[in-house]
């Protein structure tokens, strides 16, 4: 009994091929029994916009053979079932429904929702999965949950199905871009933002013929929501260098953005990295010591002052903010703050005339007319997001090259490098938690800070919770400056593994927004705050 219901949970997990285990034992304990029936649901949303999700995956050992004749759910767990178009049951004899038949399907009107079929079910494993599809614009604050659920055989028999993970359920997310759409390959490196009229901007790389980094044909693209994300107007290239110095457009690359939001006059200022010449390279490599654009990769900003409906010329601030001995220098990617004192802020990073990678800040004290830069806040770490605490001094969240298991300069540590300035970068001192708080795969992340009208400020954090690869797409929550994330804090988006990188934004009093990758796709979410610091 015991073996038969370890493969059986092994076998709904997709685990089997690592342990051997046959799908053809029968143990003859069970003789008497009909059928033993275990069912998970999957750590990816549920699409708004596809006519196929995956809601639970099943596997159904028979020990007698007889016909399935329906299958009972109970969707209690759904915060609005009436976002539900359809479910859908679905049968394999393998598990990777290669082939597939509709057992049968189903209009959800309610609570509680029966599929009727008739299958002959022989004795052995069986596979199925539950699909479902939503109405068009579903509130993407749902969760959709299978709280229990059963099957229902010839002469009135039923066996109930194992839900091992039904407390999570899914949520509901939005592809905000996804790979060959507008003729752009990739979609990568997102940033986001909330205007003070509540407007939300995205920012991200068109990589218009392949999804490697710079020096490539890449722009800046742009998404614009007025309804908290539900909808998003067309896409809009908002930086394109297009074929400046008489060079084509994949020696004119410009991408890596961060976004900030002035708060004080609402103008957005979007950050990114242009890379002019050095054909078939990686910037990072290829980028020198100078200050002109066929020396080293340029810091280049865009403005709108209309609320995102249309953005300036390119500036270059290069000379401004540049050593001329740094390789290279340029933005977060992410976002940027806007400080309770008016100061604009951007994350960035440099590698020094020796090679070596630093976090750093870039800020403007007048809005944008001119910019200053910090002193580096830690060797061999990059991309940095940063935020301000409640006693007015910067947080930087960064990532740290010393989590690189190939890298030589690896410890006994694994997890975020985090500084802080009360100088503006000037000076730059260890948080306690730097190194050992927030898991880190070596990947961009994160962090956003938002005042709670009981609990103060909080800050939220997101990236890939893993220490080994970037999958699962997490948010967490602290309540004290970042010195400790509850577990019961947070909440995983996103299981698979991807390219892993995210970008939070706090959408309104009630909500907090997260665009976050896939492989070559952007997928959009939007949480309830509440779901965060009272789950």
């Amino acid at each position: 009994m015991k073996n038969i219901l370890i493969t059986c949970l092994l076998i709904a997990t997709g685990i089997t091929s690592h342990f051997g285990y046959s799908n053809t034992k029968i143990n003859h304990e069970l003789a008497n029994e009909l059928a033993t029936i275990t069912a998970s649901q999957p750590m990816i949303p549920i699409w708004d916009n596809e006519k196929e999700n995956i809601l639970l995956e099943i596997a159904v050992t028979m020990y007698q053979e007889t016909n399935l004749r329906s299958v009972s759910l109970d969707l209690l767990g759904t915060k609005n079932v009436n976002d539900i178009k359809q479910l859908e049951l679905f049968y394999s004899t393998d598990n990777s429904f290669k082939t597939k038949s509709s057992f049968g399907k189903i209009q959800v009107k309610g609570s509680t929702s029966k599929i009727s079929g008739n299958l002959k079910l022989s004795k052995g494993i069986h596979y199925f999965y539950l699909s479902i599809s939503l109405i068009n614009n579903p509130d993407l604050t749902n969760i959709i949950k299978i709280n229990n659920g059963a099957f229902s055989f010839s002469k009135g028999k039923t066996t109930q199905i194992k839900i091992s993970n039904k407390s999570n359920g899914q949520r509901i997310a939005h592809k905000l871009r996804v790979k060959d759409q507008d003729n752009v390959n990739t979609y990568r490196i997102p940033g986001i933002a909330t205007t003070n009229k509540g407007t939300l901007i995205a920012v991200y790389d068109n990589r218009y013929e392949k999804s490697s980094d710079l020096q490539g044909h890449v722009d800046v693209g742009m998404s614009r929501s007025t309804d908290g994300g539900q909808t998003w107007e067309p896409m809009k290239a908002i930086m394109d260098m297009g074929t400046f110095g008489g060079k084509p457009q994949n020696e004119n690359g410009i991408g890596d953005p961060a976004i900030l939001i002035d708060k004080k006059t609402n103008t957005i200022w979007v950050a990114a990295l242009w890379i002019h010449g050095f054909p078939g390279t990686h910037a990072w490599n290829s980028s020198k010591s100078g200050m002109t654009p066929e020396e080293t990769g340029q810091f280049v900003l865009v403005k709108s002052e209309d609320d995102g409906l249309t953005w300036s010329e390119p500036i270059n601030i290069t000379s401004q903010i540049k050593n001329p001995k740094w390789r290279l220098f340029f933005n977060g990617p992410g976002m940027g703050i806007s400080m309770k004192n008016g100061t604009l802020v951007f994350p960035a990073q440099y590698r020094d005339q020796n090679g070596v990678p630093h976090s750093t800040i870039v800020y403007s004290t007048d809005h944008g007319a001119n910019w200053s830069v910090g002193t580096g806040a830690k060797t061999h770490t990059t991309e940095a997001q940063v935020v301000e605490l409640s006693d007015g001094s910067l947080m930087l969240n960064m990532r740290d090259d010393r989590n690189n298991q190939a890298s030589h300069l690896r410890d006994e540590f694994h997890g975020r490098a985090i500084y802080i300035t009360k100088d503006m970068g000037e000076s730059w001192t260890a948080h306690p938690t730097s190194r050992i708080a927030l898991t880190e795969p070596n990947c961009m992340a994160s962090i956003v800070a938002f005042d709670h009208p009981t609990k103060g400020r909080i800050l939220f954090f997101s990236n890939p919770n893993s220490f080994n690869s970037r999958t699962n797409i997490t948010i967490k929550t602290s309540f004290d400056n970042g010195n400790s994330w509850p577990e019961q804090n947070q909440v995983n988006l996103y299981g698979p593994n991807g390219f892993g990188y995210s970008c939070l934004t706090i959408i309104d009093d009630n909500h907090i927004g997260i665009i976050y990758e896939g492989v070559r796709d952007l997928y959009f979410q939007k949480i309830p705050i509440t779901d965060l610091i009272n789950p």
